[in-house]
């Protein structure tokens, strides 16, 4: 039967190489729940079965239901109906269904809500998953971060009121953050929100783009304090889909067809509040779209994987000259660039996944159960915030290059089949309409490129690097860990030169200074999974062979990985680091020159 978690080699090989019982450990809190949960795991072994048989359920799901109705999906797209509310595209909905029962509405929320309790890690590992199937039923599915910040931020009055239903699939949630003047700049937010005399929340006014508006549990980011400007005057509120929610809109889009983007008018809807006043944006969203972030990357993930797929499979099978096209030297190049650009934005997406569940992790801890030792007490808080400086760096750093590698991956897809490739008659179009979103929606590759190049020039991407080169490597590897310590000198060149140019050009050249970082990033991670302990066979064609039965070890194809990888960007880190070092400052001095008058016509 087929299967989209079983049939690709690079998960099966990292969900081994990862050491899933040491996030297990933290996630489950020491596995304290399996004395008042039946289902939840005692221990680390059982933990990683139960990771297992979920996403090998998700895998043939995905592949035996949710894919074959995907084209279908995208022609038929959703209806706004005259009473107002929004009927999604067949296959949207009975996928939906499907995944209700598969019990895999609730990923990460707790047990005792009728949750899971999943690492982030595995559920990004989901949310591929699904989106190779179908990008846009990711919209819905992979939403489930409003859950989480519900669980994260809310009494417990609203937890119970909605987290169950939400673990159960008999509700699905948007994030209402977007309105028409208010795109990237959340602080010029202007919906109301207001108190009547009882003390009730009220909202009023417009969001647009907004991603499954049609939901039934909002989560709206609002101004609560109408003499404060910027995000010290919001506040977050829960919304209830009710008769004052009116979708005024559906929008016409290039790809994700099958999730709605709705335009939205409150019309004084009763809310309630999350947390506390004005901590709307600058701590509740932030986490809430941070979160997002993630999914969007393994979102690109998906749809690179699936296009991938289609272009590999017709180049070895499509024959022009009298030989498999995948022969030429220009498709073959272009096919190995393709997957490895796909396993080195896994390897960065799964890692800041980690990182992620460990920071939350180690959070929890100190505020549940902090150690008595002040020994420990301050190593615990010391790794805490660690991991929380890392992941606010690695989370832009992921959704940034998973997004872009997608599109690439997708426009290159097209380019191996050709003519095929820009017809229906393949999927190849779907995929590139669907991956062209991933670099804007929940903040474009620019914005992701601001907030990442502050912990690059902050310091913690060296720092971070400094970690993952103590860690131990093949002996084999040192001529490329030697090329990874170079590159990291140039970076810490490049840093010097920028902070000596100040912030304007750090934004200039942020770009190539986080390039830099993710190329290095990248190659130690391809260097520690060349190093692997794990005993894993993967098989490959080779040319002019006699049977279809050669395997080579995943290790010993690792290093090849990580061999290409890192060569090809030495050179590449040089150029970048030669650029940004110039001090080219024409952007700034000869912009009117350069760039002519706003045209009239």
């Amino acid at each position: 039967m087929a299967n989209f978690y079983t049939d690709n080699d690079d998960i099966q090989f990292l969900f081994k190489h990862i050491d899933l019982g040491k996030l297990a450990q933290i996630i489950e809190e020491n596995f304290k729940f399996a004395k008042q949960f039946d289902y939840a795991p005692a221990d680390a072994e059982g933990a990683a079965q139960n990771y297992d048989m979920v996403l090998q359920s998700l895998g043939q799901l995905s592949a035996e239901f949710i894919d074959v109705r995907a084209e279908d999906v995208d022609k038929q797209g959703n209806t706004l109906n005259e009473d107002g509310s929004v009927s999604y595209a067949k296959g949207i909905a009975e996928s939906l269904e499907q995944l209700t029962k598969a019990d895999v509405m609730g990923f990460t929320l707790p047990h005792r809500f009728g949750g899971l309790n999943f690492p982030n890690l595995i559920y990004s590992i989901a949310i591929e998953i699904v989106s190779r199937a179908d990008a846009s039923l990711m919209n819905i599915f992979g939403l489930q971060g409003i859950a989480e910040t519900i669980n994260a931020f809310a009494s417990e009055e609203i937890k119970e009121k909605y987290l169950h239903d939400f673990s159960a699939g008999k509700v699905t949630g948007a994030m209402v953050l977007t309105e028409p003047d208010a795109g990237s700049d959340l602080q010029a937010v202007k919906l109301r929100a207001f108190q009547d005399d009882k003390g009730n929340w009220y909202l009023h006014g417009v969001k647009r783009f907004i991603t499954n508006g049609c939901g039934e549990v909002l989560l709206v980011l609002a101004r609560s304090e109408p003499d404060r400007a910027g995000g010290l005057g919001l506040s977050l509120f829960v919304c209830d889909r009710g008769s004052t929610v009116h979708i005024r809109r559906l929008e016409e889009k290039l790809g994700i067809h099958g999730s709605p983007t709705c335009e939205i008018f409150f019309d004084n809807s009763p809310c309630q509040i999350i947390g506390e006043r004005q901590r709307g944006l600058v701590t509740y969203v932030m986490s809430l779209m941070n979160g997002a972030r993630i999914g969007i990357a393994a979102q690109s993930m998906g749809i690179a994987e699936a296009t991938y797929r289609v272009a590999r499979d017709y180049a070895a099978s499509r024959k022009q000259f009298a030989v498999a096209i995948e022969k030429l030297p220009a498709v073959r190049d272009m096919l190995i660039d393709m997957k490895i650009s796909i396993e080195a934005g896994r390897a960065l997406l799964y890692e800041t996944s980690q990182v992620v569940d460990m920071e939350v992790g180690y959070a929890k801890q100190l505020e549940s159960d902090p150690p008595q030792d002040k020994g420990q007490a301050k190593q615990l808080k010391n790794d805490s915030r660690k991991h929380k400086r890392y992941a606010a760096m690695l989370t832009p750093m992921s959704k940034y290059y998973c997004s872009e590698m997608s599109n690439t991956v997708a426009y290159d897809s097209i380019q191996v089949l050709g003519g095929s490739g820009y017809m229906q008659d393949y999927p190849c179009e779907r995929h590139a309409r669907d991956a062209r979103i991933t670099t804007i929606y929940e903040g474009t590759s620019q914005l992701q490129v601001v907030a990442a190049v502050r912990g690059v020039r902050g310091g913690s991407a060296e720092k971070y690097i400094a970690e993952l080169a103590q860690q131990d490597y093949d002996p084999k590897l040192k001529d490329l860990l030697e090329k990874l310590t170079e590159g990291t000198e140039q970076l810490k060149k490049s840093i010097a030169f920028i902070k000596e140019q100040g912030n304007e050009y750090m934004d200039l050249y942020g770009r190539a200074l986080v390039d830099i970082a993710i190329s290095l990033i990248n190659g130690y991670l391809f260097c520690g999974q060349a190093s692997t302990k794990v005993d894993m066979q993967v098989a490959i064609d080779m040319e002019g062979s006699q049977t279809d039965n050669i395997t080579i070890s995943m290790k010993e194809r690792k290093t090849m990985i990580a061999r290409r990888y890192i060569e090809k960007n030495v050179p590449k880190i040089a150029a970048l680091v030669e650029s940004i070092c110039a001090g080219d400052k024409s952007t700034f001095t000869d912009y009117e020159a350069l760039i002519g008058p706003v045209p009239t016509e």
